[in-house]
């Protein structure tokens, strides 16, 4: 491995791990010339995945391009860098899976959304505002609109089985609720 500092071809290897989602190995190494020490990473090498852009391009996927949006997103949300270099393995992985060879920027970018929704509703919101392009404040109070109808919706569903089964009942036409 080349060193980053030198460039000699000779280091040794101090620590490996496997990352959390098992997809590649994460390796601290030491320069034998200059004893700098440098992190690789060793991973699965996929089928080259190519993202059609918005305006009919094809670019390479380039997963540190997909690592910096996701860094600017989550800057000062708490997230730890490693989850968000987790949530592009994972990210990255299911694109390989579901879409092959070529994926539109469009199906990138709703993956990454559908991603950091469960991670941060701020990180969200600020991956949204890039990437769908807001104009104005009008684009974030339906984002935000949509966030909270969602999250309403989920507190119904996780109410409890009487409450639901008594909404249910409420909604259930007469026909329906009468003995036969």
């Amino acid at each position: 491995m080349r060193c980053p500092y030198c460039q000699h071809t000779d280091s040794r290897v101090l620590e490996s791990r496997s990352t959390e989602s098992g997809q590649s190995v994460r390796r601290r190494r030491e320069c034998l010339r200059c004893k700098h020490r440098f992190t690789t990473y060793e991973r699965i090498e996929f089928v080259p995945l190519t993202v059609v852009k918005r305006d009919g391009r094809r670019e390479s996927f380039d997963r540190s391009k997909l690592l910096r949006g996701i860094v600017r997103a989550c800057e000062k949300t708490g997230i730890p860098q490693r989850r968000l270099e987790v949530l592009v393995e994972e990210i990255e992985a299911e694109l390989q899976h579901r879409f092959g060879r070529e994926v539109n920027s469009n199906q990138v970018g709703e993956l990454v959304l559908r991603y950091l929704r469960g991670e941060s509703e701020v990180a969200y919101v600020r991956f949204a505002s890039v990437y769908r392009q807001f104009q104005g404040i009008r684009d974030f109070v339906e984002t935000l609109d949509h966030l909270q109808s969602d999250a309403e919706l989920i507190e119904t569903t996780q109410a409890s089985p009487t409450a639901v089964s008594e909404a249910e009942q409420q909604e259930a036409p007469e026909s329906v609720m009468t003995p036969s």
